[in-house]
């Protein structure tokens, strides 16, 4: 199997690529919560936008950390 993914992604290439379940993926996109189009019946997602989204929770998470830890220095 291939590590590369195309730059257009399907559902199961996605799920692959994030290491979830379908379900959850179905549910995130149902959800307007990860970036994505549907074009007719099908989901598609392009490899760039993902990256970014992925780092964009990450910063967020970090954002969540730090303030917690400011809360507890308090």
């Amino acid at each position: 199997m291939s590590t590369e993914f195309p730059e257009i992604m399907t559902i199961n290439e996605v799920c692959q690529y994030l290491r979830i379940p379908r379900s959850s993926l179905y549910k995130l996109a149902q959800e307007g919560k990860i970036p994505c189009q549907k074009v007719g019946r099908h989901w598609r997602f392009h490899r760039a936008t993902l990256i970014n989204w992925i780092a964009g929770q990450r910063l967020d998470e970090a954002d969540v950390v730090i303030q917690a830890e400011g809360l507890k220095r308090s």
